[in-house]
């Protein structure tokens, strides 16, 4: 053979062992991509999975057990975290022969909206020969936490700082921390015999608590069923009744505590366990079990007195070393304007109207300032603040300054009483009927003479009223208050002829709170209209609390007028009253379509620094009814 011969025979062979050689190298190049590309799914539906919360849904794979073995573990060791979202992104996948590394970062939403972020070491492999890569979970621990061990659950708790206070005009709390004992049925121990004795121990309905068992067992619930709470010495009176039941818990906690149980109420509000639509509407700041303010200032003011919860995760092996934790931020004081005494002057006041509705308001004449806001009941509307009432004739001091800077009258204008009086075809009449004749203006003041009054409507253009309610300082402060509804007072711009003499008197569509009819009182004191507040800290938004002078004049015209009332008029009750001189007037509301129609009676004025408004509800009159509440509550308050 020659040499080109041999030479084409050795190419010609290194050309074929190239071709074998090319082969393999491409087939091991795929293979590789495909166990990369295996390993990687692998890795990606287990983040999936965790992140679904459903392994089996996912199509995760593992070696050496099933996707639903995965899934028990995980729920039995996570379900205690909440039902957040959980964000679970898987990280770069690194292969070596048949196995293969990675990381997922997770990021749980904790209670509270507090995220928890940690990675988890994955590692993969073939489940088999000729199998699709799956995930390799440890034997003895677990991936769902580091550190956590095989068998461990976690759990997510939430923390509070120091619940800051709501505090009275001199810094000190009105709700301290106390004692509380919740009573409760452990439906798992409490017999149908002891449930009887207890709807004894605690006052309720016979049959009451022993249905609500009934129904527990019926369900298989054995969660406590809440029966009352009761405070330090209301449970030591009952504690040894209490001890006696068999299934009766009363497990001891802390709270926010005014002096007494109506003390402040409604305003004040309550703390306690946060029910299903305060959890839904607080955008993750509630979960099902906390406790927080629940009504009132409490519940008003909860994200500023509670602060920002923390959280705690623990595992179950061991509680006591969080495996991750985030403070929570301590709360932050309420300021408020009550004065304890006033406050409980006012509620002593209001208590002898007993089961009848009323209300008493007192404000600071200097400030503005809320002084005191009582209710009876104690436990149910908060009228003092929030009602909305006519003020009949409480209101005819607005229709007074209206005709005293309007220069309509004098103190000394002769205007006559008679016993009705028609404008445009309606028939207006006084009180029980009576007539005073002819007396001068300050005489019809003094005995809140309804037809005199109306018949100065017609010198009054449709604004005036409303401009003179304004002035006093009725209307428009009602979102600086710092409470929830507050209402100030309606007072529109008049629409006729009659429309305006109803209004003259505290009728038709003009309607007020006890604290509007304080505040007025207390300008016409002071000589300025300020806003009333209660709340001053945080300040709510909008507040204006700037002085507005009022018509030098005419207020000591008024201050004069409404004097008379008391020594001479209306509201001779209170002549004698402690404390000194009282100013005021006297008002009986018609509301209602009853023939005749029924009244709220009221008492309005100032006495020193204190200016004040009472109602009764369904009161004959506000001389014979609320007048009388005025005066206990200047008795009390002048003894303090």
């Amino acid at each position: 053979m020659d040499r080109r011969a041999l030479v084409g025979s050795v190419a010609a062979v290194v050309v074929v062992a190239a071709a074998a050689g090319g082969g393999l190298w491409w087939q091991h190049s795929e293979a590789a991509k495909t166990s990369d590309r295996e390993a990687a799914a692998a890795v990606d539906a287990f983040a999936a999975g965790w992140a679904q919360r459903s392994f089996p849904k996912s199509g995760a794979r593992f070696a050496g057990t099933t996707a639903q073995a995965v899934q028990d573990s995980f729920t039995k060791a996570t379900q205690g975290l909440g039902s957040g979202p959980v964000k679970v992104e898987p990280g770069t996948v690194n292969r070596k022969g048949d196995r293969a590394t990675s990381t997922v970062a997770v990021t749980w939403t904790l209670p509270g909206g507090v995220p928890w972020s940690y990675d988890v070491p994955l590692t993969a492999k073939p489940a088999g020969s000729g199998d699709a890569w799956a995930v390799s979970l440890p034997a003895s621990a677990t991936a769902w936490a580091p550190g956590l061990g095989s068998g461990a659950t976690l759990s997510a708790s939430r923390t509070w700082g120091q619940r800051g206070d709501l505090l009275d005009r001199d810094g000190q709390p009105l709700m301290p921390v106390g004692k509380v004992y919740p009573v409760q049925i452990d439906p798992s121990r409490a017999t149908a015999a002891t449930v009887r004795q207890l709807e004894k121990v605690v006052d309720e309905p016979a049959g009451s608590l022993v249905a609500k068992l009934e129904a527990a067992t019926k369900s298989g619930s054995k969660a406590p069923i809440a029966v009352i709470t009761y405070r330090e010495s209301d449970f030591q009176q009952r504690k040894a009744a209490l001890d006696g039941l068999k299934g009766i818990i009363y497990p001891v906690r802390e709270q926010p505590l005014a002096r007494t149980r109506t003390f402040g109420q409604p305003l004040l509000g309550s703390y306690g366990p946060v029910n299903a639509e305060q959890v839904s509407a607080s955008k993750g700041r509630y979960v099902a079990g906390d406790y927080a303010g629940v009504s009132g200032l409490q519940g008003r003011y909860d994200a500023e007195l509670a602060g920002t919860p923390g959280v705690q995760v623990t595992s179950s092996a061991k509680p006591d070393s969080p495996l991750f934790s985030k403070d929570a931020v301590d709360g932050k004081d309420v300021q408020t304007t009550l004065s304890p005494d006033a406050q409980t002057a006012a509620e002593s006041a209001v208590a002898r109207t007993g089961s009848v509705p009323s209300a008493l308001v007192a404000v600071d004449v200097r400030t503005g300032d809320v002084l005191a806001s009582a209710n009876s009941p104690a436990l149910g509307f908060d009228r003092a603040l929030t009602g909305q009432y006519p003020p009949g004739s409480s209101f005819k001091i607005v229709s007074t300054y209206a005709l005293l800077t309007g220069g309509k009258v004098t103190p000394t204008t002769s205007v006559d009483c008679p016993e009705k009086f028609v404008v445009d075809g309606r028939s207006y009449k006084n009180y029980e009927g009576e007539s005073f004749g002819k007396p001068d203006f300050a005489t019809d003041f003094a005995h809140s003479c309804n037809t005199a009054f109306v018949k100065l409507s017609t010198d009054l253009g449709d604004s005036d009223l409303s401009k003179a309610a304004d002035a006093l300082g009725l209307t428009g402060w009602a979102k600086g208050v710092g409470v929830g509804n507050a209402f100030a007072a309606s007072v529109p711009t008049n629409n006729g002829k009659t429309d305006k003499a109803s209004a003259m008197i505290g009728q038709g569509r003009n309607l007020t709170s006890p604290l509007a009819l304080a505040t007025m009182s207390a300008s016409v004191a002071r000589g300025s209209a300020i806003p009333p507040a209660l709340v001053t800290e945080p300040a709510p938004a909008g507040a204006d609390r700037t002085p507005r002078p009022l018509d030098a004049g005419a207020v000591k015209e008024l201050r004069a007028l409404m004097r008379q009332v008391v020594t001479g008029g209306t509201g001779t009750v209170l002549r004698d009253a402690p404390g000194g001189p009282v100013s005021g007037k006297t008002g009986t509301a018609e509301f209602g379509s009853a023939n005749p129609p029924e009244t709220h009676a009221w008492f309005v004025g100032y006495q020193g620094d204190v200016a004040f408004a009472a109602l009764v509800e369904k009161g004959k009159s506000g001389g014979t009814v609320a007048a009388p509440v005025v005066k206990d509550f200047l008795a009390a308050l002048a003894m303090k």
